[in-house]
């Protein structure tokens, strides 16, 4: 696909993995309106494309009557990043927020059909798998595509919403012939990423020097976190090569248990606290991680970022831009909230 002066919409572009995207579209050459409410994404992200007037940005909640409507007229390409989300807190702790995106995701590709788009790219999430596959640490499982199916075992609300977006998408394919993707994201961090989901959380207890330093769980779960860059690489490579509503998994194959990542942001920060495990607080699926052979067979994808590399370019990003006494004042609301 050329991208130069194709007309892209991305909701939810000011956004942590938003904003990277526009990035990415934008040195592509294409022509980019973002809409974001800013109720999780921050202008700061973007403020440098409206400045310069690179990109068309509008602050609206999409959910509102007739904003959706007006943000896809006369788009050839969605990118659907925007949703009521947040980390492993939030997740677990609030359902109505995230059921919201049930009729959010309905209503962007409903008014994308009627105007005509060509391609919607729905940013979707490991979230989906069966909960049941994922609850043994001591197994080496590494989840393919085709273990979504019945029965559905999504995690919490927000992994039925995208469950759902991605059953809708395939049904809008098959029956109108619109063209679309979903990207199942595993874990994404880097920099821009928000204290609410755990990598940032972790460094930020460092870079306030707590201690004790919490860990919820006991430490044992397993991720693949996928640095960002990697993520972008793969949802644009999915609106090149995905029409028929293909899921396909963009996530990393490196196991790592959560302790370990706390004692290398810990190592790297130099900081030598008490380690303190809290097993009362939410922790999720106890062994994600994804299977990343159908991308590198369609797509051409695999990530290039190794977890450590990502993590000590994350790690340096927020030593040298955060404040302490900000981040002091809100990381406790932000570790459940959005």
């Amino acid at each position: 696909m050329d991208w130069k002066s194709t007309k892209v919409l991305v909701t939810g572009g000011a956004s942590f993995i938003g904003s990277h995207l526009v990035d990415a579209l934008l040195e592509r050459e294409a022509q980019v309106r973002v809409v974001d409410d800013l109720s999780a994404g921050k202008i700061e992200n973007i403020k440098g494309h409206v400045d310069n007037n690179r990109i068309e940005f509008i602050k609206a909640d999409l959910r509102e009557p007739g904003i959706a409507r007006e943000a896809v007229k006369g788009m050839r390409i969605v990118f659907h990043l925007a949703a009521d989300h947040g980390g492993r807190g939030y997740v677990d702790l609030h359902q109505a927020g995230p059921a919201s995106n049930l009729f959010f995701d309905g209503l962007i590709f409903y008014e994308a059909r009627r105007a005509k788009v060509e391609k919607v790219i729905f940013a979707s999430s490991g979230c989906v798998y069966p909960n049941f596959l994922q609850k043994d640490a001591n197994k080496e499982i590494y989840l393919t595509e085709d273990k979504v199916s019945p029965p559905y075992d999504a995690d919490n609300m927000y992994g039925w919403a995208k469950l759902m977006a991605e059953l809708t998408l395939k049904a809008y394919h098959k029956e109108y012939g619109i063209k679309a993707a979903s990207c199942r994201y595993f874990t994404v961090y880097g920099p821009r990423g928000v204290e609410n989901h755990a990598v940032i959380a972790m460094i930020a207890k460092a870079f306030l020097k707590m201690d004790p330093y919490e860990v919820w769980g006991d430490g044992t779960q397993i991720r693949n976190w996928t640095y960002v860059e990697d993520i972008v690489k793969g949802t644009i490579l999915a609106a090149e090569k995905i029409d028929d509503g293909t899921a396909v998994n963009l996530g990393t194959m490196e196991r790592i248990k959560v302790i370990d990542a706390v004692r290398e942001v810990l190592r790297y920060t130099g900081h030598n606290p008490k380690i303190v495990f809290r097993p009362d607080m939410p922790v999720g699926p106890i062994n994600r991680v994804a299977d990343n052979s159908l991308a590198k067979k369609i797509l051409g994808w695999e990530p290039a970022v190794k977890f450590m590399d990502g993590l000590h370019k994350t790690t340096d990003w927020y030593f040298s831009t955060k404040n302490k006494e900000e981040v002091r004042s809100a990381l406790q609301a932000k570790l459940t909230e959005r």
